[in-house]
């Protein structure tokens, strides 16, 4: 089941090829989609649950006060690049007190939290890597003007996305279970039926949508 992180990300993007599709059964097969999906992440929303500390977790600085009333800013444009050992991200981000940072970084996964920067509070997170990290060996540096967080990985090897992606290649044995299985059928769908000038929209959207965080999943079909 996807989460619900996921079927928002669906939606948006769905709602932004809605708003650009010209012919009538793309229209309606959109539309369809939106519904099911807006359904779903309505009958998925989880309840509010208390935060838990999971002993594998790692701290490399001191954490700061954690205030569960606090508002975070999510930080959710930043680059990033790698060796053959390591992984790193640069967030830029003026007047960070390296004192106020809560870092937590886990096997698949890491959330940093940037507290009282200039006022407000700031958030990086990925909840699931592409790939196994060393959370003992993970760092962060503040200089002036951005932060630089380095992952450490568990193999050696180059990682094609920062973020976890499904195989596409393999079979989707629980298609009728999964209520996301059918996007990337519609996708490949509207992208086969269109003429050109669709096939060139919804590829450009496609890849807007994503800001670059993702590969074009409609490569294979060009």
């Amino acid at each position: 089941m996807a989460s619900s992180e996921d079927l928002a990300l669906d939606l948006e993007e769905l709602k932004h090829l809605h708003s650009i599709a010209k012919r009538p059964r793309v229209l309606s097969l959109i539309s369809s989609e939106i519904a099911k999906l807006e359904k779903i992440s309505n009958e998925a929303a989880p309840a509010p649950s208390l935060q838990t500390t999971i002993p594998a977790a790692v701290s490399i600085v001191p954490k700061a006060a954690s205030n569960p009333l606090l508002n975070y800013v999510t930080l959710s444009s930043f680059s990033w690049d790698q060796d053959n050992d390591k992984l790193k991200i640069y967030i830029s981000l003026e007047g960070v007190d390296q004192e106020k940072i809560e870092a937590d970084f886990k096997r698949i996964s890491f959330d940093i939290k940037f507290n009282d920067v200039q006022g407000k509070n700031y958030r990086c997170a990925v909840p699931k890597l592409n790939k196994e990290i060393e959370p003992e060996k993970c760092k962060l540096i503040v200089k002036p003007k951005r932060v630089v967080v380095t992952l450490a990985k568990a193999s050696k090897g180059n990682w094609l996305d920062l973020h976890f992606k499904e195989d596409k290649l393999k079979p989707n044995l629980d298609k009728e279970k999964d209520p996301m299985a059918g996007i990337m059928g519609l996708m490949k769908n509207m992208y086969e039926e269109g003429d050109e000038e669709m096939k060139r929209t919804i590829a450009k959207a496609w890849t807007d949508a994503r800001s670059g965080k993702a590969a074009d999943p409609l490569q294979s079909y060009r």
